[in-house]
């Protein structure tokens, strides 16, 4: 283990990389602009979900949502730095998106957005245009925190657009989701009875009262926490909310139902026990995600320096879930490649990627087509099952962008070797999946994806761009010491 860690791990130091490597990057970045741009409707700068792999305006998705919108603005600040568009274009750009979110609905009592919009005319979707399903308008507590995060990054970033991105950001709460109760915020909420389970409410009493969804986000190490620190650095959420989601359940066989038995201790912290568990898997050390994914464990990365700021906690847990990826692509998996997170299906549709291992699911989010199953058992309250057997494996680009802070030369070597034998590199950079085996390539474009890869690229080129941009003072110190007080189980 030790030595996989010196091999695929670099510190901070090595960050600005060789010229050739930083002229591939550039690169790397031009072309995944181009993608960008390709998704943007020109009537009002909102960009779709997706788009075909040959970049056409009719290929363009018909619906867009509040993280999309964000990806794309986050990515002009990115462009704009590397000098892909000029300033004034890059303002123009920004200006015209951010005058379309200032018409586009929005639930009046919270300040947040719904989760569907044309992105040709703005308006809230109640049908989905690719099937025709019934949508029941619906406002998602982590898709308005990926908006709020790109809105602080062009507040901090662009000058001439500081004062449009701060009204659109000023009513924004993110204490409409947080129910004190149980100190968790909500996944989300309707204004309009959805089918299904709801609970009736209004954590604020503003305004009438709204069906929120059933769950709540209770893990940490998932993209759901991006909402939290806004909320608490806005004061909207009180701080000990961030110690309220569990690192991992509790090892007792009432929890067996869980991937695998956790090992830790309790702590507690702003009164709040926290029992810091963490996996093991193949002699690494982490505290999980849900579905074992790059994208829930290191999407918020790309904006708050966890890391730098937690360094007994997100400082060790980003470069062991890093670690885990490449043992399982190269040696457990033996794909000759890693990078697994959710993103499109070579096959049709989309599908949620990750290493089941690294996971709490117990269904796991497989890195086959055909579904491995890995069942670790749970002590002695559950045996383990059989060893999987691992088949097609599907990687998928943006994963190992996330990765680059924390093992740089084995994110370069894996992408280049992914465009050169795979056939995985396309007209707007990297194609969002790629099953090994069967050379099955997804041929699209998805703006998270890009936008993450625009992310990592941004940080990566331009000495944390995004993460410079995004934090405030009153950010920093309202979060900050929540992270530096930590210390996982890792």
């Amino acid at each position: 283990m030790a030595v996989l860690l010196a091999a695929a791990l670099l510190p901070p130091a090595a960050a600005s990389g060789a010229p050739s490597d930083r002229a591939v990057l550039q690169r790397y970045a031009a072309d995944t602009w181009r993608s960008m741009d390709a998704m943007v409707d020109p009537a009002t700068g909102l960009p779709a979900d997706n788009i075909t792999g040959d970049l056409a305006p009719a290929g363009r998705s018909a619906y867009t949502s509040p993280t999309n919108i964000g990806a794309y603005l986050w990515s002009t600040v990115v462009a704009r730095e590397l000098g892909l568009v000029s300033r004034a274009d890059a303002d123009r750009r920004v200006g015209q998106t951010l005058a379309t979110l200032g018409r586009l609905p929005r639930h009046p009592a919270s300040g947040m957005y719904y989760n569907w919009y044309d992105p040709h005319t703005g308006a809230v979707l109640h049908t989905f245009p690719d099937d025709g399903s019934a949508i029941t308008p619906f406002l998602s507590s982590v898709d308005n925190g990926w908006l709020a995060a790109a809105l602080l990054v062009v507040q901090g970033a662009m000058p001439a657009q500081r004062a449009a991105a701060a009204a659109l950001l000023r009513p924004m709460d993110f204490g409409f989701y947080y129910n004190p109760d149980v100190r968790l915020l909500r996944g989300g909420f309707y204004d309009t009875a959805p089918p299904g389970c709801s609970v009736v409410g209004n954590y604020r009493g503003r305004g009438p009262d709204v069906w929120y969804t059933c769950n709540h986000y209770d893990i940490t190490v998932t993209e759901p926490r991006i909402a939290s620190y806004l909320g608490i650095a806005f004061g909207q959420i009180p701080p000990e909310h961030y110690f309220a989601t569990r690192r991992t359940f509790p090892p007792t066989c009432d929890w067996s139902w869980v991937e695998q038995q956790p090992t830790g201790t309790t702590r507690t912290y702003l009164g709040v026990d926290v029992y810091e568990g963490a996996y093991t898997y193949r002699g690494i050390r982490f505290v999980p995600s849900w579905g074992g994914d790059m994208f829930e464990a290191l999407m918020p990365d790309l904006f708050v320096p966890e890391a730098r700021w937690g360094p007994r906690s997100w400082g060790r847990n980003h470069p062991a879930t890093v670690a885990g990826q490449i043992e399982h692509g190269l040696r457990d998996a033996r794909y000759g490649y890693w990078g697994f997170s959710p993103a499109s299906d070579p096959f049709g549709g989309y599908k949620a990627w990750g290493v089941d291992a690294m996971g709490m699911d117990p269904a796991g989010y497989p890195s086959d087509v055909e579904g491995a199953n890995y069942d670790a058992g749970f002590g002695d309250c559950r045996p383990a099952g059989p060893a999987p057997t691992y088949g097609d494996g599907v990687v998928t680009p943006h994963a190992v962008f996330l990765a680059l802070p924390y093992a740089r030369q084995a994110a370069l070597d894996n992408l280049a070797r992914m465009e050169a034998h795979l056939g995985a590199y396309g007209p707007g950079g990297f194609y969002d999946a790629v099953a090994v085996r069967s050379g099955t390539v997804a041929k699209r474009y998805l703006a998270l994806d890009q936008g993450m890869i625009m992310g990592a690229l941004g940080n990566e080129l331009r000495g944390d761009l995004v993460k410079r941009s995004f934090v405030t003072p009153a950010f920093e110190r309202a979060v900050r010491p929540l992270l530096a007080m930590e210390e996982f189980g890792v």
